[in-house]
């Protein structure tokens, strides 16, 4: 990756730091609640939720202070340890998975919400990447929660696609049925000792094909939301790799985001808050509360959710994809918008269009986390480092096909 000038990774450990206090302050840190090292998904928003993607970032944040000595290693690895064992002994799981949104204090589910898949499995993720980190028993205690997941459950077979979503009231909903931020399933249930899936669940999603403009060839998402090119990324370092039929997904979202890009400035007629440097559609909160519906061509949407939002996180969270044009959008952000820094760094997102600007008043944990990890992996390459140790994601890797074109790249 082409590196960026000094002055740009200045403000890149400004908002990294302040990633890290967002998961450190916003968890549970009572050792003696039911609900240790659970993490809130909103910074001001319902402070008695907790969401369990947050708490896989948490777990990532943990590593990231203890290499930069933000925080001493020996706090690090017991925060980690009794986080993981709240999962263990406290939390409800079924079949493996776990509830989306828990209680901060009881560990019990919140707003009668879904038993997620990928939400289990960033937080999965988060639990292999500090086994691989610290070792010894987080990572006896991460393989454990690994091991207890029934893939299989989860599958339709009669599609071989993962369900979207699951409830006890209703049981399965939807298909992963084309490509978003799921990588990470197939990689994770192939090379699973216990449940594993066929890895024919990898060829069995729909993979379409568009172009924007001069940007050709993009497998794109069905409303191009750039979350859902970041979230696999962020742990799986998929660069100078190809399936067997050719797709590079590290290639796949530079030309997303690029085209990302080239959307908003084309619909900065339309949508003021949008231009060159102001761009990165992606879900977040808006003037109208939260949305996933914020998106860029290539997609099936109409992407008639758009609203003139953009969030910082979709700049940041491509940083690895796009140093320098993700570097210019987060250094205008920071010069122009000083209502849009606080505490933790960037907040979730900014609107202009209204008769006054609107700017979020909080974080979102997903957000941070994806800003976080990409920030660090431009830097110093340390999420892709660990979590490529593994020998099950090496595993499921080698069962997909997903192989390294050449010789292994050089982080960083």
């Amino acid at each position: 990756m082409k590196r960026i000038r000094c002055e740009g990774e200045k403000l890149l450990r400004k908002e990294l730091k302040g990633n890290f206090k967002f998961f450190m302050t916003q968890a549970n840190n009572n050792p003696k609640s039911k609900g240790y090292g659970l993490i809130r998904d909103k910074s001001e928003l319902s402070p008695e939720v907790a969401s369990i993607a947050s708490v896989g970032y948490g777990l990532a944040a943990l590593v990231i202070g203890a290499e930069r000595k933000w925080i001493r290693y020996e706090k690090a690895y017991k925060k980690a340890k009794g986080t993981l064992d709240t999962f263990l002994n406290n939390l409800e799981a079924t079949n493996g998975f776990f509830y989306h949104f828990i209680h901060m204090e009881t560990g019990k589910r919140e707003w009668n919400c879904e038993v997620s898949i990928i939400d289990t499995g960033i937080f999965i993720c988060g639990a292999i990447l500090a086994g691989e980190y610290f070792g010894g028993e987080i990572k006896q205690k991460a393989e454990q929660l690994y091991k207890n997941i029934n893939w299989n459950w989860y599958r339709d077979e009669k599609v071989n696609q993962f369900y979207m979503g699951y409830s006890p009231e209703q049981g399965f909903s939807g298909h992963w049925d084309m490509y978003a931020e799921q990588l990470m399933l197939y990689v994770l249930g192939v090379a699973s000792p216990t449940f594993p899936v066929e890895p024919t669940i990898y060829e069995d999603f729909k993979k379409p094909v568009a172009d924007y403009g001069e940007i050709k060839n993009i497998v794109h998402t069905y409303c191009g939301t750039l979350f859902t090119y970041q979230y696999s990324h962020a742990w799986i370092d998929f660069r100078n790799r190809k399936d067997k039929d050719g797709i590079d997904w590290f290639e796949n979202s530079v030309k997303a985001t690029l085209a990302n890009r080239k959307y908003c400035i084309e619909n900065s007629q339309k949508f003021k808050t949008f231009g060159e440097n102001s761009w990165g559609l992606t879900a977040c909160l808006g003037p109208k509360g939260y949305s996933g519906e914020f998106g860029a061509k290539p997609a099936f949407s109409e992407l008639q959710g758009n609203d003139g939002t953009i969030s910082p996180s979709g700049a940041a969270g491509s940083i690895v994809f796009t140093p320098e044009l993700s570097m210019q959008s987060l250094e205008y952000y920071y010069e122009h918008f000083p209502k849009l820094w606080g505490k933790y760094g960037f907040k979730d997102a900014y609107n202009l269009e209204g008769e006054k600007p609107w700017y979020a008043k909080e974080c979102i944990g997903i957000d941070k986390g994806t800003s976080m990890l990409m920030i660090e992996n431009y830097l110093t390459g340390l999420i892709w480092k660990y979590f490529m140790k593994n020998q099950y994601v090496k595993k499921g890797l080698e069962k997909l096909r997903i192989s390294a074109k050449t010789k292994e790249v050089e982080l960083a």
